[in-house]
């Protein structure tokens, strides 16, 4: 139709464009009218036949071959298509349920997978790893946080009410039964959350539940749950339950914090009191047994020195036994010897006249340059060797009236 000479060309004899097909039978590339023309002649020859002249006339109706092969063709074009809808592809996070005339038939993992056409088969997509939130006792929509007190307020097993809210994550796990069993998934998960919560916190005090006992509460809400919606074959699993808030209701909630804030400070002083503990106990356990150390070693001192003056006791007995004279006067001697060792003074009985003579030791030692001998226990002086080393004079003591009585009671005690 775009060269100016086609419709010449196809008129003079029909030869040149019979067998080629290229426009002008000169080698030349097809032209695409003309191949758009002969695809529309084999049509029309499929459905229908042109009279023998070759030249356009009314069309003829079809042999009963022609429309049996169209209909074939058709037929298995359509089929093809049928068929081909019969694939689909499953995503990694879901799983594909096929139903057969809407009872299940397999399920389908990820990939390409193909079920037989609708309406016989047809099949359900799952998301089996997202997890879902319901929230119980309160609605957050576009930034916005609205209570809901038919939710929130429950009662506890003091007879008390509390406000709480908290947030049920969920899974699918099962999902054929997630399809058959729910009718509203997330309704049913709601509902269940309220009951276990209520029946939860209804066996728990108030204090507990405001205090040190929430974690136990939401992790007793959560087995709780788990149980209900395996009962009812939901194929659902409750990953977890997030306690938003758990408080009085508003018109005592300073009351509560003044309680809560005073458990607090209790607690404080009792960890302070216990770090003194742990700091004062260790301390004074040691000075007791420092102490019982050495008193165990004094005891075992003194009755070694009991045992050994006991010891010595028992020998100068057996002596004593045998020469009590000589014994006596040994002791005696000895007595005096340690008495004498560290004295300056010497009181002498006359026994003619009763008069005491004092000798002032300490005064001769000094006038004669002779000192008494310190490593000496016999009462022995020792001489300086050089001027020098003579003592000063001290001054002599005169003789008290109790030194003068001393030696008098003795020898009365003698006589």
């Amino acid at each position: 139709m775009s060269d100016p000479q086609w419709g010449r060309k196809g008129g003079s004899g029909g030869g040149g464009n019979s067998g080629g097909g290229n426009g002008g039978g000169s080698g030349g590339p097809p032209d695409l009218d003309e191949l758009w023309r002969n695809f529309n002649q084999k049509l029309s020859a499929m459905f229908g036949r042109k009279n023998g002249s070759g030249q356009s006339g009314g069309p003829q109706p079809p042999s009963a071959r022609q429309m049996s092969g169209g209909a074939i063709m058709l037929g298995g074009l359509v089929l093809l298509a049928w068929l081909a809808s019969g694939f689909f592809i499953v995503d990694p996070q879901y799983r594909g349920v096929v139903l057969q005339f809407g009872k299940y038939r397999s399920t389908a993992t990820e990939g390409l997978n193909w079920r037989v056409p609708y309406p016989i088969q047809t099949h359900e997509l799952v998301n089996v790893s997202q997890v879902r939130n319901v929230e119980v006792g309160f609605s957050e929509s576009a930034a916005v946080k609205r209570r809901n007190t038919k939710e929130s307020l429950v009662l506890t097993d003091d007879e008390n009410i509390i406000d709480i809210q908290f947030v049920v994550q969920y899974e699918i796990r099962d999902p054929l039964e997630f399809l058959f069993n729910n009718k509203n998934a997330e309704d049913a998960v709601k509902q269940v959350a309220e009951t276990a919560i209520r029946e939860i916190i209804g066996k728990s005090k108030m204090d507990v539940v405001l205090s040190e006992g929430r974690g136990k509460v939401a992790a007793d809400t959560q087995k709780l749950m788990q149980d209900i919606l395996d009962r009812y074959k939901s194929g659902i699993g409750v990953r977890r339950v997030n306690l938003q808030a758990a408080q009085a209701p508003e018109e005592v909630k300073a009351a509560f914090d003044d309680a809560v804030k005073a458990g607090q400070d209790r607690e404080r002083l009792k960890n302070e009191g216990e770090a003194y503990a742990n700091d004062v106990l260790p301390k004074a356990r040691g000075a007791a047994s420092r102490l019982l150390e050495e008193a165990t070693g004094y005891r075992q001192t003194v009755v070694a020195n009991a045992e050994g003056e006991a010891s010595r006791f028992r020998q100068v007995l057996t002596e004593y036994e045998r020469a009590p004279g000589v014994t006596r006067e040994r002791i005696y001697l000895e007595t005096v010897q340690q008495i004498m060792a560290n004295s300056t003074k010497v009181m002498i009985d006359t026994r003619q006249n009763n008069n005491m003579l004092y000798l002032p030791l300490d005064r001769l030692m000094q006038m004669t340059g002779a000192v008494p001998n310190p490593n000496s226990t016999d009462g022995t002086f020792a001489f300086p060797k050089s001027p020098a080393d003579v003592p000063s004079p001290a001054v002599v003591e005169p003789p008290t009236v109790r030194s003068r009585e001393i030696p008098r009671n003795r020898e009365r005690e003698v006589r």
